[in-house]
């Protein structure tokens, strides 16, 4: 499905302090995204702890959309909207909320397009309600394990269609709810793995003034918990992306799940008020305890110049006032903020360097096709993976891409090419919008503007070859070698990808890097090295 057609398909399904207008203050964007200083992660990542009790967002960069989180005694786990990306669904874990690491992904059957969706506990079982699409239409599916590393079970529809953004709930009356976009609920069965009513209104979200500049109202994103004798709805509306001050989260409140619902009076909680902020499009927030009692917030936001980067997680330290509603405290997040108290130490990040040792599909690399034999084409050798050729260009191909989180980083890997094959490094963000350079046993190519620019083509004889690719904040550079790297030639062309990102191409998703297997044959893939060159 394009993705025109999918937001044309979602206008059936998306219901129904003023900022001034904005200017993009370029100068003092740029100023604002060079003075950002991180702590140094694995292969010198960013990283969100400074080591020093201060937290920098985001605590999960690059594309980790609708963050879903769950507290589990001491523990915390989250995960995100994966979209075309397969397998899917990775489970990330933190002690502190501020350090993340991943452990494996839930979702290892194919379901299509997946959007936002809701992790939450009950009576000692996990579960993962998503919305999704497998080629007959949307749904709310559900997947369920008894412990949160898996086993996980295959999807069950829950025959809710036409819905996104699943939101689990228990009312006062002990019943199982789910709430969706809309603002509507249903009630599940005992177990959730059912349906056991029909789709009702919930709540008519808080509007905002018209003469603020947003993307669209777009109720959607439904998170609830109850505390005390009130529940709190957290809403989502003014659209996921357009202009950097659109999205924006609110907060509704009743002592019954069935409402009457009453605005919180300091709404919008979180918004975007000017393009000069590091972080644009701030929303799909949930609330979350600390581990000393404190609460916090987690929701995504792009980051100001790299919307290329998708949607990242971010957290906002909150607190609850005596009227017994709840203020944001982080302001624009340009600056440093205290971690939560009394978390213990946890990994943070993965490395994403591969020797290719392991199966290391999912938590690292992904297909980016929703066919349910796309995963067919990945088979592990010793010491290397093998992609299958589909298609005859990376456009209708199923590259198989790693996300990163980085604004500037090198990357290499090596590609023996077996048959009549073509294969090479791409920067992804789908069939239409990529660049990168690609080799045939006879010559090399070079892709910008998701097409060959054949003026560049080279006769060049290659059976195996290295390829490094160098994204200095959106400036693209492609190096190759035919000697494993003792020496490097560089490509002819250098590209600027800045503007590939959802608000010209849709998708909602990120630019990845993307190897790539088209023709007859197979690529072999290893010793693929990352390295962050700006993180502290």
């Amino acid at each position: 499905m394009t993705s025109q057609s999918r937001r044309n398909a979602f206008k059936l399904i998306l219901a129904g302090a003023a900022a001034a207008p904005f200017s993009l203050g370029a100068t003092a964007a740029a100023e604002c995204t060079r003075s950002v200083r991180w702590g140094r992660g694995i292969e010198g990542q960013r990283k969100a702890d400074l080591g020093d009790g201060r937290y920098v967002n985001p605590i999960v960069p690059g594309d980790h959309p609708d963050p879903t989180i769950l507290k589990d005694g001491s523990d915390y786990y989250t995960t995100f909207s994966p979209f075309d990306a397969f397998p899917a669904l990775i489970i990330w874990h933190s002690t502190d909320l501020v350090n993340w690491a991943p452990l494996a992904p839930a979702l290892n059957k194919p379901l299509g397009s997946v959007w936002a969706v809701d992790l939450c506990k009950h009576d000692g079982r996990y579960f993962i309600y998503m919305p999704a699409n497998p080629g007959t239409g949307w749904s709310i599916y559900v997947i369920w394990a008894d412990h949160i590393e898996g086993p996980w079970s295959d999807p069950i529809d829950l025959k809710i269609g036409d819905c996104i953004d699943p939101g689990h709930v228990v009312g006062e009356d002990g019943k199982r709810y789910l709430f969706v976009n809309g603002i509507r609920y249903i009630r599940l069965s005992d177990d959730g793995l059912s349906a056991a009513g029909t789709l009702q209104l919930a709540y008519q979200p808080w509007r905002y003034p018209q003469d603020w500049v947003v993307e669209d109202f777009a109720p959607e994103g439904p998170k609830l918990l109850r505390r005390g004798e009130w529940f709190y709805l957290i809403t989502a509306i003014g659209g996921t992306a357009g202009p950097p001050t659109g999205h924006m989260v609110i907060a509704a409140r009743s002592r019954s799940i069935h409402g009457p619902w009453q605005h919180c009076p300091h709404n919008p909680l979180v918004r975007t008020i000017s393009a000069e902020e590091p972080w644009w499009s701030r929303g799909h927030a949930s609330l979350v305890e600390g581990p000393a009692g404190d609460w916090w917030m987690v929701y995504h936001g792009y980051e100001n110049g790299f919307r290329t980067l998708g949607r990242q997680t971010l957290l906002e330290p909150m607190v609850w006032t005596d009227d017994g509603w709840f203020r944001a405290t982080g302001g624009d997040l340009s600056a440093p903020l205290a971690k939560p108290a009394g978390g213990r130490a946890s990994p943070s990040g993965r490395p994403l360097s591969d020797d290719f040792a392991h199966n290391r599909l999912g938590v690292q690399w992904c297909v980016q096709d929703t066919a349910p034999d796309a995963m067919q084409c990945i088979s592990y050798e010793a010491n290397s993976m093998r992609i299958a050729a589909t298609g005859r260009s990376p456009g209708d191909s199923s590259p198989v891409t790693c996300l990163v989180g980085d604004r500037a980083y090198v990357a290499e890997v090596s590609l023996e090419l077996i048959g009549h094959t073509e294969g090479g490094l791409l920067l992804y963000y789908n069939p239409v919008a990529y660049v990168g350079i690609g080799f045939t046993p006879s010559e090399m190519k070079t892709f910008e503007y998701a097409q060959e620019q054949t003026w560049a083509r080279k006769p060049m004889a290659s059976s195996s070859v290295r390829i490094r690719l160098t994204n200095d904040h959106n400036v693209i550079t492609w190096h190759y070698s035919h000697d494993g790297g003792k020496t490097w030639v560089l490509n002819d062309l250098r590209m600027e990808v800045s503007g590939i990102h959802h608000n010209v191409f849709g998708g909602f998703v990120s630019l990845n890097i993307g190897i790539y297997s088209a023709g007859e044959g197979s690529v072999v893939v290893r010793d693929f090295r990352y390295r962050a060159i700006e993180a502290a």
